[in-house]
């Protein structure tokens, strides 16, 4: 009951976000469109937008900060608008401008049933020029591992998406079973149309959270009983808490005793998601990469081939097929992948339950899409 509620009064406040965000926009139609803020010292001509930002920021940082009030809305503002590199800290001269990301429009048709058929093979092409500059170089294009697109490393280079610490990973993991995501398919926040955006934007003001920052366990949990209060008016269980402990501690792989802001944002983006919108709606953003991997585990799990497979065995791919790869086994293929040191123990409720090739993917979908970043982050924790 407590779900039911949670995803209704969420629903509810996205659909009041977006009534004031298409009013927004009517009032903006009679005025000229402008640029968005490429040089650090033009003209603020902000929109209502901006100002209504802007005189919240002041109220809140206060008359004697006006530097962090600045720095703060401008994170605020790449965070509405999906970018993760703030175009002041590169060079210009000689880099490729940015692309500018639209955020998806939600479909009549989109909560319908898609039809992913187990037995149609999807054949897999990728696109034969690089998606930056248009030019075809044959083997020197590294493919995205989720979207058709293909990219040089010299572009990604020039736009700012290679740093040293990233080049040697895609270099070396774009051609094998692993694969490497493209900055469109590593960033799991532009999957949130504008409305579901403002939404989760509102949540994080609420609960004083400062964007581009690392989350403290003590920060993450904070956040997690300031969320669950607001939605249910009571205090978060101690088994949530417990859970949400574990999550923290899959998106600090390393130990580092934080977690950095991106895989924050990727993991807040697909909850979000998860309580928007129902399974169908998200079945209909896997891409057909995804979906081909979803055949090949569910194929390899059901053993009899009789299209059922038991719901220790869904579970089990939630903890191998659709998670991250450890760094040691980025050379493994397909056939590693099924190894019997994975297949987690079934309970005897879970080896009673049989689960179909629908089923399957309405119940994996969101780990599916959780795994699409490159970081090493579990974005999306497994009930164990």
């Amino acid at each position: 009951m407590g779900v039911l509620m949670s995803r209704r009064q969420t629903v509810e406040r996205v659909q009041k976000v977006s009534l004031a965000v298409s009013a927004f926009k009517d009032g903006l139609r009679e005025q000229p469109s402008t640029r968005r803020r490429a040089e650090a010292g033009a003209a603020r001509q902000g929109t209502l937008e901006q100002e209504v930002q802007e005189g919240e920021e002041e109220a809140s940082a206060g008359p004697s900060q006006p530097e962090e009030s600045s720095a703060s809305k401008a994170a605020w503002e790449r965070l509405r608008d999906g970018r993760g590199v703030e175009p002041e800290e590169f060079d210009r001269a000689n880099r490729f401008t940015p692309p500018a990301f639209i955020r998806p429009k939600r479909e009549l048709h989109d909560d319908e049933p898609p039809d992913i058929s187990l037995e149609q093979r999807e054949q897999i092409l990728n696109d034969e020029m690089c998606e930056i500059c248009e030019v075809w170089t044959a083997e020197s294009l590294f493919p995205c591992r989720i979207c058709p697109r293909v990219y040089h490393d010299g572009c990604l280079r020039r736009m700012g998406y290679l740093q040293k610490d990233s080049a040697v990973e895609v270099t070396e993991t774009a051609h094998t079973e692993t694969g490497w995501s493209c900055y469109y398919c590593d960033n799991l926040n532009l999957l949130l149309t504008e409305e579901e955006m403002y939404s989760l934007m509102e949540t994080l003001k609420n609960c004083k959270i400062i964007p581009e920052s690392c989350l403290t366990l003590d920060d993450f949990l904070h956040y997690k009983h300031q969320v669950h209060k607001q939605q249910f008016e009571r205090t978060m269980p101690e088994a949530q808490e417990e859970q949400a402990a574990l999550q923290f501690n899959a998106l600090d792989p390393d130990k580092k005793g934080h977690i950095e802001w991106q895989d924050f944002l990727s993991h807040e983006s697909i909850q979000l998601l998860q309580k928007i919108r129902p399974q169908n709606a998200l079945l209909r953003l896997l891409t057909p990469k995804e979906r081909e991997r979803a055949r090949t585990a569910f194929l390899a799990l059901d053993q009899d081939n009789d299209g059922f497979i038991g719901e220790g065995e869904c579970r089990q791919a939630r903890h191998s097929w659709f998670r991250k790869h450890q760094k040691e086994m980025l050379s493994c293929n397909v056939r590693n992948s099924k190894s019997p040191e994975k297949i987690l123990p079934a309970t005897k409720q879970e080896e009673t339950r049989s689960i179909d090739w629908p089923g399957f993917l309405r119940e994996n979908v969101a780990y599916i899409l959780a795994a699409r970043p490159n970081s090493a982050a579990l974005h999306l924790q497994p009930l164990a």
